[in-house]
């Protein structure tokens, strides 16, 4: 005789989301959740939020693979993630605000534990560029004491696992144009006029 598996599993989308609350509130109280995260929908596209207890470790654009970002954060971070929307509210709500323009820095913790040496120097010099402003590769290099090193900074920009809170869409060639974007041309272009029209 087959067993009946139906009662086993709720069918109900409200009773499997319960479920899911249930499972990542104990995994947090009993100290197994190392990675949160969640994706939300922004004029940007879809954006994966992941977090530590030290603060918010990854922003991911869709067309960087979220299954493929979260396999990273498993293999560099730690293998205990679990979706836990509830831990990345604060961050969901203050990307909510930016977008909806009515908020111009971010005040979240962050885990820069994916960067490191020069890149983590270039990252750390980007909130200093102000909302609705932009700054060369060549300047933000002058900052870092490496002015030599704008390609370095390009690379630091292009890895950037903090888009959007770590504004790395503010930092353009020297000639003014673009440059490139972890997100896109398009995305970088929508970033800068969303601040240019606040």
């Amino acid at each position: 005789m087959t067993p009946d598996l139906s009662r086993a599993f709720p069918a109900d989308p409200a009773d499997l989301r319960r479920l899911h609350e249930k499972l990542a509130a104990a995994a947090e109280r009993d100290g197994l959740l190392d990675v949160a995260y969640r994706v939300v929908d922004s004029p940007v596209g879809p954006l994966l939020l992941a977090a530590t207890g030290q603060g918010l470790v990854r922003v991911a654009y869709e067309g960087e693979g979220h299954d493929a970002v979260l396999q990273a954060l498993a293999d560099r971070v730690s293998p205990r993630i679990l979706r836990d929307p509830a831990r990345l509210e604060p961050a969901a709500r203050e990307l909510g605000e930016y977008f909806e323009g009515r908020r111009r820095a971010f005040g979240l913790a962050l885990d820069w534990r994916l960067v490191s040496g020069f890149r983590g120097a270039v990252l750390r010099q980007l909130p200093g560029i102000g909302y609705g402003r932009t700054a060369s590769y060549a300047a933000i290099a002058q900052l870092t004491g490496s002015p030599r090193a704008v390609r370095a900074v390009g690379t630091a920009c292009a890895t950037n696992p903090l888009p959007v809170v770590v504004p790395c869409h503010r930092v353009v060639r020297s000639d003014g144009s673009l440059g490139g974007y972890l997100g896109g041309a398009e995305a970088k272009r929508a970033l800068l006029d969303l601040e240019a029209a606040a």
